[in-house]
C-alpha cells in the first residue's frame, strides 16, 4: 500500500490544535474549497446526530465534487481510533466507502513547548486492482497541494 506524510509546526498549543481537529468544522476549514465537500449527516458512536466532539465510532458521510467536474462522489469515513494526554494526541479515521480501494489516514499532534507539530499520514490504494496498486505512489500530486493547503490554512487559523 503506498503512504503519504506531511508534517508541519503550528505556533499553537496542543490544546486548541487538537480541539480543532476534533470537530466537523475543521474537516470542513482545512478541506480546500476546489474539492466542492458538502458534509451530508454526521452520527455519534452513540447514534448521536451531530456529534460535538468526533469520538472513536464517530461517522461522516460526505461527497465531493473535486473543481466542479463530474458526478459528487461520495464518501463515508468512521474515526477508528482517537487518543489523547497531556503531550499528544492521534485519531486515525477510516474511508469505508469512496473512491479508494482503500484510506487510512492518521493525525498526530505533539507539543513542543508552546507548539504543536502536526503530522499527516495517508496509507491509501487507488481502485483497479493491480494497475491501482502500480499508479497509487502517483496520487502524491494530487495529495501534495491537498494537505500543503490543510497544513497552511491550519498555521493561518490558530496561530
Amino acid at each position: 500500500m503506498a503512504t503519504y506524510s506531511r508534517c508541519t509546526r503550528v505556533s499553537a498549543p496542543l490544546s486548541e490544535v487538537w480541539d480543532f481537529h476534533s470537530r466537523v468544522s475543521g474537516l470542513e476549514a482545512l478541506t480546500p474549497e476546489w474539492m466542492n465537500l458538502r458534509i451530508e449527516s454526521v452520527t455519534g458512536p452513540d447514534g448521536d446526530a451531530d456529534p460535538e466532539i468526533l469520538e472513536a465510532g464517530s461517522e461522516i458521510e460526505m461527497s465531493m465534487q473535486p473543481f466542479g467536474v463530474g458526478p459528487r462522489q461520495r464518501w463515508t469515513s468512521v474515526i477508528v481510533e482517537r487518543e489523547a494526554s497531556e503531550d499528544r494526541a492521534t485519531f486515525r479515521d477510516e474511508m469505508r466507502g469512496g473512491p479508494f480501494q482503500k484510506w487510512v489516514h492518521t493525525h498526530r499532534f505533539v507539543a513542543d513547548g508552546d507548539e504543536t507539530i502536526v503530522d499527516d499520514e495517508v496509507e491509501y490504494q487507488l481502485p483497479g486492482g493491480g494497475l491501482g496498486r502500480t499508479a497509487s505512489p502517483l496520487a502524491v500530486v494530487g495529495f501534495e497541494p491537498m494537505f500543503r493547503g490543510r497544513h497552511r490554512t491550519t498555521k493561518a487559523l490558530l496561530e
